[in-house]
């Protein structure tokens, strides 16, 4: 740059070697960068070249991205179907890029810790976001001013990773084993069976307050940190019910200690032929834990389009695949483009089912 801006002064007649003199007047480097009528002749094509400078710079980061490791914050605990999603899309993503993707779990708060966290994280790449879609664009509404982060301004969507259905498990002491019998026994104890969630205004949280709406009932919501801990309640007794992910319930539900009621998405996954979707018997229900990938906001356009790319070829890779087909989980194809849109037209979507709802938290 310096080097730049001696030519351009030697090109003006501002200076010849350290100081020429014009008059009486002596110029320097510094004086022909004072003086107005240089500054004029000198502004226009010094923009310039710093602009084509500045152009530069971004695919040259992309060409030597990344140089070292990075963290992946993810708001849940860890063996949650997210958390296994990011772990299957790193095995390529480590590979190709030779170097080590850590995860860092950073679960409470219906994931908005750990997404505060990734929020004010340096834009450079080396910090990436993994959460729930649902639940980052329901904490906008949901959390209000006491969010200290903007969901849509603070980061830079970069893609649609993969979708899995949700299933709602039930303690089988109470011999429940269907939804209507479920929907029967709670309108003759309203306020009285309780639900566990992953976090108040995570998916988990919204999905039962949309079945109460739906099948006329009032339940009792019970928060912790994490579906696994919440399926975990349930078990126990602790809890009667909650919404949780076919492999964290599928072995519990063969072992007897968990009954699978229903599942979320409005067709029924292959994993769980038998087990009906709450649509056949509640009719508009199709919720599901949707994973996505975020940086923060003005990281370099081309790191974002590098991360879209691996990822996107990470979906195509056999042993992801055979991962994701596991876990029940669909890969996304969306553009970071179409995810954008998406990512907008669903916090308007969320917010007005939260404000409908009335949940709010203190």
């Amino acid at each position: 740059m310096l080097l730049l801006m001696c030519r351009l002064c030697r090109k003006y007649a501002c200076w010849d070697s350290n100081v020429s003199v014009r008059g009486n007047v002596r110029y320097n480097a510094l004086s022909c960068f004072l003086e107005e009528s240089t500054v004029k002749k000198i502004v226009p094509p010094l923009m310039i070249a710093v602009a084509g400078l500045l152009l530069c710079a971004e695919p040259v980061a992309a060409q030597t991205y990344p140089n070292r490791s990075i963290r992946i914050v993810l708001p849940w605990p860890a063996g949650g179907i997210t958390d296994v999603i990011m772990r299957a899309v790193n095995i390529h993503l480590s590979e190709v890029f030779g170097q080590q993707l850590v995860i860092d779990n950073r679960p409470g708060a219906g994931g908005t810790l750990g997404v505060a966290l990734a929020a004010k994280a340096p834009a450079d790449g080396y910090t990436l976001l993994m959460t729930d879609i649902a639940s980052h664009c329901i904490s906008a509404t949901m959390y209000g001013s006491k969010l200290p982060y903007d969901p849509l301004k603070d980061f830079q969507p970069i893609m649609l990773v993969a979708g899995s259905p949700m299933v709602l498990v039930a303690n089988p002491a109470p011999q429940v084993r269907t939804l209507p019998q479920l929907i029967k026994l709670a309108k003759s104890r309203p306020g009285q069976l309780s639900y566990a969630s992953s976090g108040a205004g995570s998916i988990t949280h919204l999905a039962a307050v949309r079945m109460q709406k739906l099948g006329g009932v009032d339940l009792l919501h019970v928060p912790f940190k994490g579906s696994i801990p919440a399926a975990s309640s349930v078990m126990s007794g602790e809890t009667f019910m909650s919404f949780s992910t076919i492999p964290a319930s599928l072995a519990h539900a063969k072992s007897g200690r968990l009954v699978m009621i229903a599942q979320s998405f409005a067709k029924r996954a292959a994993q769980i032929p038998d087990v009906p979707t709450l649509a056949e018997t509640l009719g508009d229900f199709d919720l599901g834990f949707l994973s996505g990938l975020w940086v923060p906001a003005g990281t370099p356009r081309a790191i974002v389009d590098r991360l879209y790319a691996e990822t996107m070829r990470a979906m195509d890779q056999p042993k992801v695949k055979e991962i994701l087909a596991t876990n029940a989980a669909i890969p996304g194809r969306m553009s970071t483009q179409e995810f954008t849109e998406y990512l907008a037209r669903e916090t308007r979507n969320w917010g007005e089912i939260v404000r409908s709802s009335g949940v709010k938290v203190e």
